[in-house]
């Protein structure tokens, strides 16, 4: 992961770039595991299924989540 540090303030950047690629590619290592080992199964269950979708889908909601712009630290109420 590439990432910077302004020595100014003190704060540490990521590269969004290279971040949603690593997650792309875990995403699709996620999903061809689990479609290689259902493809050899003649019953799968819809609960092994939804698994499969959750994982994926936590996995590129934490990589959307972790790009984004951070939020701002204000007073309550201001």
């Amino acid at each position: 992961m590439t990432e910077t540090e302004d020595i100014a303030t003190g704060t540490t950047t990521f590269d969004t770039k290279d971040v949603e690629g690593k997650v792309i590619d875990e995403a699709l290592r996620l999903i061809d595991g689990g479609l290689s080992d259902l493809m050899h199964r003649d019953l799968v269950s819809t609960d092994e299924v939804s698994d499969l979708l959750l994982d994926v889908r936590m996995l590129l909601t934490a990589a959307e989540m972790a790009s984004a712009e951070p939020l701002e630290d204000a007073p309550v109420g201001a």
